[in-house]
């Protein structure tokens, strides 16, 4: 599916003079730090530290921690800012967007350009020069994933755009091992698939909640072209997978009993959630009574604490 793009500065929104001209340096440094999106970059950075531990099977080195966390937030900051400043046209005209920095006039497009290109070269050169750059590589691809392949091709082109966008927010596991060892393994790209798996099931009972606001620039997210049920199904559908790739690392031999027992409660809890998402979707429940957004709030519980349960493993085996 191809969709036109809507005006990209509509009429006395972006940039406006009065609003540059009232742009006080507290209220500018907070719109330069929302325009990494810091609620998003914990989410990022709670399944990059875990896996250093796994990888080191105990505490890593905390100085690496700290410059893994520190090149992390600038990628990740950089391509959020740069994901504003190509979305900034119909940021302007969606609800959950209408106060971002750009928005607002509190920060210009060019600022933002300039701001997020910054960002992404001083992140790559941090972790090239201070971790090691295969952690290089992959922040900088991550950001590109991001930027080039999920916000400029599929976001606005087609309802699958989460599903293989979300593939940037699986890279930081792959870095946080990659930093540790300075390369890479099956344990890594199994918790990548977790993620991968995650994205569609966490972000589309969002998306059922704010359906009006992407209808309304001609984003197709799922549940914009699709109905409840269809929906909810293909979020059973990804919740299964996930649960069973979760569960691979034991037998494999990277985690013991404390992950699994973890797994299985958290995994059982989210199909649970999902299903009674799928319940309602078919009884045709619309509405706040389809409470899709308990799904959503489980989502960010369960990958954290699966992520926790990650860390804590190597030092009960």
């Amino acid at each position: 599916m191809c969709v036109t793009a809507v005006e990209s500065r509509p009429a006395g929104v972006l940039g406006t003079s009065s609003s540059r001209g009232q742009r006080p340096f507290g209220a500018r440094l907070k719109a330069f730090v929302a325009l990494t999106k810091p609620r998003i970059i914990e989410l990022l950075l709670i399944t990059t530290v875990p896996v250093m531990f796994l990888a080191q099977q105990g505490v890593p080195d905390l100085k690496l921690v700290l410059l893994t966390c520190v090149g992390g937030y600038l990628s990740a900051g950089g391509a959020n800012a740069l994901n504003m400043y190509i979305d900034r046209d119909i940021d302007a005209l969606m609800d959950r967007t209408s106060q971002r920095p750009l928005v607002t006039g509190m920060v210009s497009p060019a600022e933002c350009l300039a701001f997020g290109i910054g960002l992404a070269v001083v992140s790559t050169l941090l972790f090239g020069l201070t971790v090691n750059w295969l952690s290089a590589w992959l922040s900088l691809g991550a950001l590109l994933f991001y930027v080039v392949v999920y916000t400029m091709i599929l976001k606005r082109r087609t309802s699958q755009n989460i599903v293989w966008g979300g593939i940037a927010g699986c890279l930081p596991v792959l870095i946080g091992w990659s930093s540790v060892t300075d390369s890479l393994s099956w344990a890594p790209v199994i918790l990548f698939l977790v993620m991968f798996f995650w994205t569609p099931p966490h972000y589309w009972p969002l998306s059922m909640k704010v359906r009006e606001d992407y209808a309304r620039v001609g984003v197709p997210m799922l549940p914009v072209v699709a109905s409840n049920k269809v929906v909810a199904r293909q979020i059973v559908i990804y919740s299964w997978v996930m649960v069973g790739v979760s569960l691979l690392l034991t037998p494999l031999g990277y985690t013991g009993w404390f992950y699994t027992a973890v797994a299985l409660l958290a995994g059982g809890f989210w199909l649970w959630e999902a299903h009674g998402l799928q319940n309602r979707a078919k009884a045709e429940v619309t509405g706040a009574k389809l409470k899709e957004m308990r799904l959503f709030h489980w989502s960010i519980t369960y990958v954290s604490i699966l992520f926790v349960a990650v860390a804590v493993d190597p030092f009960l085996r």
